[in-house]
């Protein structure tokens, strides 16, 4: 009899545990289903951006480099996401020290769990913040790539991944986004990432650019891209999931993600149609690599701004943004560094436009948790986004070429002239992208 007794009792208890309306660990009610479908969702788009910029980057350079251009992009995924749970989360979300850094009390994701998080995921499982942001953490080194292009050791580039994630991107995205951090409390705005991903990616790929040196035969043979099919493909990848990582930067399905969706496929429109039109006056035709480099540089643009502006500034800010980065990239041969895939003149420029731009066309009747910028009555906000830029620039750059230098004095940074000749696919990874 006890036995039997003992035997319903268990199912009883196991019934009530794993009955979905049921939760023992906490108020099961806090967990918005819809929020946090949307959020899953925005994750995934924003994963799948990072091989979009493996084709995308894969299809500009030379076609014994192809593999090895694409490899650097993947293999970020999987590096960056487990540093991300082990450390990167804690030191990026956790709890504040001095306004520069997170504490390690989230190591391992301890304390990061299925229930919210007030202070980040108030309707959704703190979990689910935790991965969206993974993803951002994976392809900011990711788009770096694009400015050593072709000549870039793996062995070193992979040192390069855990090194600068750690003392260049973690820090950052704690100062802008962390509870606490100090261009936050200085109220610095930055919907998506125009400064914690795309200037600081920018300003890294300068300095990775100035210390790498450039290709060889840079400047004496040409260059071209050997696959414009393939880097349209990873365009529309990238102009896909962007709607993601604009629009889940509201961290709830609602008018915010609505607006931040609108305008991020706006200003990407606008910058497409300047930068093949700026191309088309000056060089007398239009590109498909025009039009995919001026969308990329409208959505990078807008990254910044796109949870704080309408659609009519979403237009002015990609037009400006296409003519712009269009004239910085050309500017890159006059300063004489090899950006392979111009990450400068289209992530780093057009992070400094859009963050500059919230300045000028936050509105809080887009979202009444921004700020008025200086179109709408409020001239300080504009001084607080320049403020945020130069520290941004100042800091991205010093440490990413501390970092070079010291794994440089290492491993060394770029293959040996035969390896180059011959193409990183063959010399790095024994393959080849393609038959004949």
């Amino acid at each position: 009899m006890n036995v039997k007794f003992i035997a319903i009792a268990s199912s009883l208890v196991s019934l009530i545990l794993l009955y979905p309306g049921i939760t023992i660990a906490g108020d099961a009610q806090t967990v918005d289903s819809g929020d946090t479908a949307w959020m899953l969702i925005s994750t995934a788009l924003v994963m799948l951006m990072t091989p979009g910029l493996a084709l995308f980057y894969g299809g500009m350079v030379r076609k014994k480099n192809v593999l090895g251009t694409i490899m650097q992009s993947f293999i970020a995924l999987g590096v960056i996401s487990i540093l991300w749970v082990l450390y990167g989360y804690s030191l990026a979300f956790g709890p504040d020290i001095g306004h520069v850094i997170g504490s390690l009390d989230w190591v391992g994701l301890n304390s990061v769990g299925l229930l919210p998080n007030p202070d980040y995921s108030a309707t959704i499982p703190h979990q689910t913040f935790m991965i969206y942001q993974m993803m951002f953490a994976a392809i900011t080194p990711a788009l770096i790539t694009g400015a050593f292009a072709e000549r870039f050791k793996f062995s070193a580039y992979i040192l390069f991944l855990v090194l600068w994630s750690t003392l260049v991107y973690f820090p950052l995205a704690h100062w802008v986004w962390g509870v606490d951090g100090w261009l936050r409390n200085m109220g610095a705005l930055d919907f998506a990432g125009g400064i914690v991903v795309h200037i600081s990616s920018g300003v890294a790929a300068l300095a990775a650019a100035i210390m790498v040196g450039k290709r060889r035969g840079h400047g004496v043979e040409p260059m071209p891209p050997h696959n414009l099919t393939m880097t349209l493909l990873g365009t529309a990848l990238l102009w896909f999931g962007w709607f993601g990582f604009n629009g889940g930067s509201a961290v709830a399905s609602g008018s915010t993600a609505t607006s931040a969706f609108v305008v991020t496929h706006l200003a990407s429109c606008a910058a497409t149609i300047a930068w093949v039109t700026a191309e088309w006056v000056q060089r007398g035709k239009p590109t498909v690599l025009g039009a995919a480099t001026g969308a990329v540089a409208g959505l990078a643009t807008i990254t910044p701004a796109s949870g704080f502006v309408g659609p009519v500034s979403a237009l002015v800010i990609g037009l400006v943004a296409g003519f712009v980065c269009y004239k910085a990239v050309n500017l890159k041969n006059k300063f004489g560094y090899d950006d392979s895939l111009d990450v400068v003149g289209v992530h780093g420029v057009g992070g400094v436009i859009g963050t500059l731009a919230v300045g000028l066309f936050a509105s809080k009747d887009i979202n009444p948790a921004g700020q008025n910028g200086l179109f709408f009555g409020n001239p300080s906000l504009l001084n607080i986004q320049l403020q945020a830029v130069i520290a941004t620039i100042v800091f991205a750059f010093v440490m990413t070429y501390i970092i070079l230098k010291v794994i440089d004095a290492t491993t060394g940074l770029r293959v040996d002239a035969q390896a180059e000749f011959v193409g990183l696919d063959h010399s790095l990874h024994g393959e080849s992208g393609y038959t004949q």
